[in-house]
Order: C-alpha cells, then structure tokens, then sequence
C-alpha cells in the first residue's frame, strides 16, 4: 500500500506539469537531472539533484507549504556529497553523502542533511537520521524558473551553496581545512609511485614552508629529495627548512652547496621568485654569491646591477645592466634595453 501510495503521488505531480511521466521506467523526466561539483583545495563537494520547473505556480507557501519538510529538489533525494570532514555554517560535517531536504519557510528555513541518501524524495524522511541541521535566511531574487544550485564566491579553505528556485534563495557556507587535508594527503601520495623522483618530495616540502606547516617534515621530505638527485632545488629547499627550524648556520651551509652545484640562471631565477615574495635580503646575498660564479656573464652583470641597486649606487647599476644588455642573447636584448631606462630614471629595479 505504501509503494501504491507513492507513485500515485508521483503520477499526480507530474500532471500539474502537463507531462507523463513513470515511477519506473527510464524515461524523459520534467525535472531534469544535474549534477554540479567544485573543488576547494583537494576537496570535492557535489550537489546532484533534479530540477523542478515554476511553471506558472506559486512556489514556496503554496504547492510547498511552509513547515513542511521539502527533498529540496524533485524526484530522487537530492543528494549532497563532501570527499573530506567539512564545515556548514561553523558546524562539523564529516565526510560522506547525505540526502538534502530543507524545510521552507516565511522568515526562516531549516537545511537538513541526512545520514539516509537513498530514498525517494521526503516521503520517508526521518529526523532520527539527521546528521546536521542548520537555519538560514531567505533572500528575495528575481524568479528563476529551473531550479538551481549554484557555487559562489569559491575560496582557498570555502565556498558558498546557493540554491535559486521560483523567488527564493537560500545559501550555506561549506568551509574546509584545505591546509591540514593536504598536508595528511602529501604523506600518503608520497607512499605512492612519486616517493622514486626527487621532484614530489621537494614540491611536497615547498608546499608545506609556503604554508607554514611542519617545518620538520619539509627537511625531511627535501633531504629525501636529495638522497634521490642532489640539485640545485632540493639543497635550496633543505636550505629553507633549516632556516625555519633556526638552524641558520646548517641553512648557509646548504644554500652554499645550492649555490655551487646551480647553473648561474638557476639562481638568478630563484632570488627572483624570493623578491616577489618580499624576501629582498635573502634575493640580494643570492645575487652577490651568483656573480662570483662569472662575473662576465650576462646573468653576472644583471645580478651586479641589482645589488647596487640595492646599495642606491645607480651609476654602477646602469653600467652593469648594460654589459648585461650586450652579452644577453638576442631574445633578452630588449627587456634588458627597459630595465637600463628604468635605471636611468633612477627607479628601483627589485
């Protein structure tokens, strides 16, 4: 009797849509069937649903009475889904798929995630199941005839869940650990076929001292990256980790090594990825070591011209950028002719 019950109520909605539809058979459907997914960080959180049409009906108070609990969608649950532990609104979601319903309402709506995904729509919705329930404010849109959930504002650690129907949006704020899920998520990667290359365990441990995370596992992983390959990227990684632990004369010591054994473009190139991070001092000792290793070069008098820049001695820095302007190969000729013209104008260059 139950079943009956539940496809005459299905055969029934779809004949306020004018269309036949079965309980049964896989056939067209007035409510058509998305899908929608965005990743935050390594974080995937997908809304599948089906979506209902206004078709000239009042909505919200009218063919979805107000106090009543809602599939928030048509046919099927809809279904909510997060690939790792989450936030709604500040309160705790664990990982996992949920069915979706919400309770409408005038002035306040009721947003349920339910431990049961499975059903079809609210018929057997049961609060025991509830694993979250939150309350929201409607806002007022412009009507919006298929409904719609929408991903706004996506962040680095959030996003927000927009669901638009009829005159009537509600949203929630789905936050996430980015930091800490990718740093539990580098340890098991690494366990995989990257743990043989040098370059994963460096990239893992850049990773964490960007983000200032474990310090200590990011020498780890860049000594690992070294057993593999000793370069240049790896000792400078290790260099550092060390500095972050304080272990200065350890961190000289490995930046010496970096130094030593990197092309001179090699160096150039990172002192110039520590500038535009801000880190001026440590770009200009790098730049001061790289011109020992040929002076002659055009990449020697580049760097040359920025640590006299850094000195405010412009004169010696317009000489050198324009040794650096003559040895350059072809391509380079005419960023190094800029840089001379900004230095004749007295303008600082890092």
């Amino acid at each position: 009797m139950k079943r009956i019950l539940i496809i005459t109520i299905f055969i029934l909605s779809s004949l306020t849509t004018g269309a036949a539809q079965s309980a049964i058979l896989n056939l067209p459907r007035t409510s058509q069937h998305a899908r929608f997914t965005q990743r935050i960080g390594l974080t995937d959180i997908t809304v599948d649903f089906h979506r209902p049409l206004v078709a000239g009906r009042k909505i919200f108070g009218g063919l979805l009475a107000y106090g009543q609990v809602w599939r928030a969608g048509a046919n099927d649950n809809t279904v909510f889904e997060v690939t790792d532990p989450v936030r709604i609104n500040g309160q705790p979601l664990s990982k996992g798929t949920y069915g979706l319903h919400m309770i409408p309402g005038e002035k306040s709506w009721v947003i349920i995630f339910s431990k049961n995904s499975t059903s079809w729509g609210s018929f057997t919705y049961d609060q025991s199941e509830d694993a979250l329930r939150i309350n929201v404010t409607p806002q007022a849109i412009n009507n919006q005839e298929a409904l719609i959930y929408e991903f706004e504002d996506p962040k680095p650690n959030s996003v927000v869940v927009t669901m638009r129907w009829e005159k009537t949006a509600v949203s929630f704020k789905v936050d996430v650990d980015t930091l800490s899920i990718t740093g539990r998520s580098l340890q098991n990667q690494l366990r995989g076929r990257p743990q043989f290359e040098w370059q994963p365990w460096m990239e893992a441990a850049s990773y964490l001292l960007a983000n200032k995370l474990s310090a200590d596992d990011a020498l780890k992983y860049s000594e690992k990256s070294i057993q593999i390959e000793d370069r240049f990227e790896n000792e400078m990684t290790k260099s550092q980790s060390l500095s972050a632990l304080g272990r200065k004369e350890d961190a000289a010591a490995a930046r010496g090594k970096a130094v030593s054994i990197g092309t001179q473009q090699q160096v150039h190139d990172f002192a110039r990825g520590l500038q535009a991070q801000g880190n001026q001092t440590e770009a200009i000792e790098l730049f001061r070591e790289n011109v020992k290793k040929d002076p002659t070069s055009w990449v020697g008098h580049n760097d040359a011209s920025r640590v006299a820049v850094s000195k405010g001695d412009f004169e010696t820095a317009i000489k050198e950028m324009k040794l650096a302007e003559a040895a350059a190969p072809e391509s380079l000729k005419s960023p190094h002719a800029d840089l001379v013209r900004r230095l004749e104008n007295r303008e600082d260059i890092n």
